[in-house]
């Protein structure tokens, strides 16, 4: 059967190429590909201990088994932590959330989610700084891997309603390049009450951060880096076996 391996991020940088075509027999699994990953872009090894993988646009761990024509993303650390300059987009559709290539309508969002019911509504307003580690930034640019990160939002806007007790959620992230001052990522949470409305905000960005398959790669006027990340948590990094291949 053939797989198709896809590399993001700083992985891809690293490696060459976004893409390999691996073919396995039947009933191989996640682990399996794996280790022809690693036979085929060596440098995977170099991040094993913080990615994780997906088969499909979903999270899995190496026991997964898996089928013809399935699609695995190789998923580096996302642009989270305490440097990270995120923000967010959103509104005008069916959904709660959405990735947009055009600056976001901030008071549009807001507009749409407020009700009457409603005695707070909570924003975060990610923007772009013009420094990073004391070095001056230039812009940003943004990549994701938009079917996974679409649903992983999604899921986070149902969670922070069921566990928050909050009304009604938007989630809006910004891809592509960023002047500083502009918005990346926009997150409005409606509630009855502003602890409620404020405490999901604060869960809802932190863990965007951290499980969203998003990257942000940084322009400085000596060159660009990708932004740091921080480990996927553990219930969905794999773990990794590397003994199968040298």
């Amino acid at each position: 059967m053939r797989i198709r391996v896809i590399y993001f991020g700083m992985l891809k940088d690293v490696i060459g190429r976004q893409m390999d075509t691996v073919e396995l027999k039947d009933g191989a699994t996640l682990a399996e590909l794996f280790a022809e990953c690693m036979a085929l872009a060596p440098k995977v090894k170099d991040f094993q201990d913080a990615i994780a993988l997906s088969v499909n646009a979903e999270f899995a761990q190496m026991s997964k088994v898996l089928f013809d024509g399935d699609e695995v993303a190789v998923l580096p650390p996302v642009s989270g932590g305490t440097q990270s300059a995120a923000s967010a987009a959103g509104g005008g559709c069916a959904t709660r959330c959405a990735i947009v290539r055009e600056p976001l309508q901030q008071q549009q969002i807001m507009d749409e989610i407020k009700q009457s019911e409603d005695g707070a509504v909570s924003i975060f307003d990610g923007i772009v700084r013009d420094n990073t580690r004391g070095r001056k930034t230039l812009y940003l640019e943004y990549e994701a891997y938009e079917e996974m990160a679409l649903r992983q939002m999604e899921k986070l806007a149902a969670d922070a309603i069921a566990d928050f007790k909050v009304r009604d959620v938007r989630i809006v992230h910004r891809l592509g390049r960023l002047e500083i001052g502009e918005t990346s990522v926009f997150i409005v949470v409606a509630s009855a009450h502003r602890a409620a409305a404020m405490d999901a905000s604060r869960w809802l960005i932190d863990t965007l951060k951290k499980t969203v398959p998003i990257w942000k790669k940084e322009y400085f006027a000596g060159g660009a880096i990708w932004a740091d990340g921080e480990p996927f948590p553990e219930d969905v990094r794999p773990t990794v076996q590397t003994n199968n291949r040298q």
